[in-house]
């Protein structure tokens, strides 16, 4: 028998590393987990590598979003760290819930309670006595929180951002609380909150002083709030949308502005004029972003009244009525416009456009969506002055010829979004777009001129492209698929729908884009479970998957799906081959949060009923109404008790 060699270390040298990670100091360690801070997949496989990550990861971080309720307290344990709390996934938080939370987590400065539906003020009242550090809290879309829970809130007197949208019960004594305890608030947010008035709003800036932003959409105010609100000295951001109590006489009222404030939103303020924007916008010297969309009409009286405010970089005015001598008055501000939103304006002509944006040449977005006037002559304006656009928006510009888009492709190469959805572009403008190697977003719905040759154009020379509408544009096939999948591997999001000569090789090639978060396929009648198994295998990442009139998929797809599509949040089955065992499979899908399963021949009431109590992540199911009657009320009562919304539908049947 051989006698084993013995290993005799010599004193110089080194010993044997059994784990070369543990050579990094965990300064380093931190440092790279900085570096992938919006990458939460890759954060967790870091932390799977040797127990030492695994313990630092936990260490390092400092926001938390579990998936459900349940997983809450289990989650907290690990991360010891955690200083903002995201509970927007967990609609069944309650008091006892928020009680555990407040007691293990004292060093709390964040929490998001938006979506969850069963706490009360006893709950708040806890969470803000046990975590004094509370310095922003998430109520939207509470509507069942009465003025106790505000007056539980007020106790947090280092608050600094509040948020109540649609909290419906909430009233001026409610808010009253809060601007006597929470001094230090910064921003608030009372959108929809229909029970409170003049005198909350009042309070609130009479006694936070500190406030840089408020958002009061559709809250039954008039112009009688509005004196303290612009004596803020430090107030930026104002969002006045939908409040139809102020009006011009109370506006003219005013006896001066914000001399701080740098946005403001007046849209869909329907009693307001030229005259009442004067009034309130008088002496704001720093203003940069006007909203005023589907509001006032836009007049040289309206551009008068705006010419002087010379740090004026972006106003929406979409929806709203233009003149031609508005537009031209514009044209003429002391101010060069950075962004412009025409969407949907009527009376936007060629004379008009061009004449504007010959003065605004550093105008980065541009948003011409549905002007429906503007020809050939409005584009060469366009893009002959405005060279350094990144974003141009130009939906349903149905008079712009073909010949157009190629100077879009010439002269605007820095441009990162293009929408050209329902136009008469052709592959020769593809082929000029496709010199726009920044191009991040492109949009070509329901584009019939194109065909594979035009998204080859695009694959060769757009490789940094993240989204891809090819919505109902009914030249392309396989071919062009492939080639964009070859060419822009960094692609995201993708819609194929209604392209009925789209087969499972497009979905093949597609699997190559391994970053690929939402597909749209439905229409696509020859696109099978074969296809759909090759992009969940390999494009891991998948949250948004829209299979809805995909007859030849079926139960066969959805296993792969359950298997492999960790990260799904949305799925549309619609009309598909899939059955009971089908839909049940996706409950091992724990991120799954809302399902439209309408139409399934397959399906059974047994099986639906099956499948809603196994998939516990659920907060929005749309289903047909024929299952109603069909399935116990017990069932309604205990989904909504999880947190999860049913919404029927009576659609009749479509071949």
């Amino acid at each position: 028998m051989k006698k084993q060699k013995s290993i005799i270390l010599k004193m110089d040298e080194p010993l044997p590393i059994s784990n070369p990670f543990d050579l990094l100091t965990e300064e380093i360690i931190l440092a790279i987990l900085d570096s992938l801070n919006d990458d939460a997949f890759a954060k967790k496989s870091f932390s799977l590598v040797c127990k030492s990550f695994y313990f630092i990861e936990s260490r390092h971080r400092k926001t938390l979003r579990p998936l459900s309720t349940d997983l809450v307290l289990r989650t907290l344990k690990r991360y010891r760290f955690v200083s903002e709390l995201d509970l927007s996934l967990c609609p069944r938080v309650d008091d006892a819930a928020l009680t555990q939370i407040a007691s293990s987590r004292s060093s709390l400065r964040s929490i998001n309670l938006s979506r969850s539906r069963l706490f009360t003020h006893n709950g708040l009242s806890s969470l803000v006595a046990n975590c004094a550090g509370l310095v922003e809290i998430d109520l939207s879309n509470r509507a069942e929180l009465t003025d106790t829970a505000a007056a539980a809130i007020a106790e947090a007197k280092n608050l600094e951002r509040l948020s109540l949208a649609r909290c419906k019960m909430i009233t001026d004594m409610g808010i009253g609380c809060v601007a006597v305890g929470c001094k230090k608030l910064r921003f608030i947010n009372l959108k929809w909150c229909l029970r409170v008035s003049d005198l909350g709003v009042g309070l609130i800036a009479m006694k936070c002083k500190q406030i840089r932003a408020m958002d009061l959409s559709y809250v039954p105010i008039t112009e009688k709030c509005l004196p303290p609100i612009l004596e803020l000295e430090h107030l930026e951001d104002l969002v006045l949308e939908g409040c139809p109590g102020i009006d011009d006489a109370g506006l003219a009222t005013l006896k001066h502005s914000s001399k701080s404030l740098k946005t403001l939103n007046m849209s869909n303020c329907q009693n307001v004029s030229h005259v009442g924007l004067s009034s309130l916008t008088y002496g704001a010297e720093y203003l940069q972003h006007l909203f005023l969309a589907y509001s006032l009409s836009v007049t040289s009286d309206l551009a008068k009244c705006l010419h002087n405010i010379s740090g004026l970089q972006s106003i929406k005015l979409d929806g709203c009525s233009v003149t031609t001598s508005g537009m031209k008055a514009i044209g003429n501000w002391l101010a060069s416009l950075k962004e412009l939103g025409l969407s949907k304006c009527l009376g936007v002509t060629d004379e008009c456009l061009s004449f504007l944006v010959q003065t605004h040449k550093e105008l980065r977005k541009l948003d011409i969506t549905c002007c429906r006037k503007i020809t050939y002559a409005s584009i060469d304006s366009i893009t002959n002055s405005c060279t350094s656009l990144t974003a141009l928006r130009m939906e349903s510009c149905s008079l712009v010829s073909k010949d157009a888009f190629v100077l879009i492709g010439q002269r605007c190469r820095f441009l990162e979004e293009l929408d050209v959805t329902d136009n008469e572009i052709d592959n020769e403008g593809l082929k000029s777009i496709s010199r726009c190697s920044k191009l991040l977003t492109l949009k070509l719905g329901i584009c019939s001129n194109i065909t594979n040759d035009g998204l080859t154009h695009v694959a060769n020379g757009c490789s940094k492209l993240k989204e891809l509408d090819l919505y109902r544009s009914s030249g392309i096939t396989d071919e062009g698929i492939t080639a964009i999948a070859h060419g822009c591997p960094a692609l995201e999001m993708i819609n194929i729908a209604y392209n009925d000569k789209i087969t499972d090789t497009s979905l093949i090639s597609l699997s190559k884009c391994m970053l690929l978060k939402a597909i749209e396929i439905r229409g696509c009648h020859s696109v099978s479970s074969v296809g759909l198994s090759a992009i969940v295998m390999e494009c891991r990442q998948l949250m948004v998957l829209d299979i809805k009139k995909c007859t030849n998929i079926n139960d066969n797809g959805m296993i792969p799906v359950a298997q492999f599509s960790k990260n799904l949040k949305q799925i549309n089955l619609s009309y598909c081959s899939v059955t009971d065992v089908g839909l049940l499979a996706l409950a091992s899908i724990k991120r799954l949060q809302c399902m439209t399963i309408l139409h399934l021949s397959g399906l059974t009431p047994n099986g639906l009923a099956a499948a809603l109590l196994a998939c516990r992540g659920l907060t929005k199911v749309k289903l047909h109404t024929s299952f109603k009657p069909l399935l116990p009320q017990s069932l309604f009562e205990y989904m909504e008790a999880r947190g999860c919304v049913l919404h029927w539908r009576d659609k009749a049947f479509r071949v």
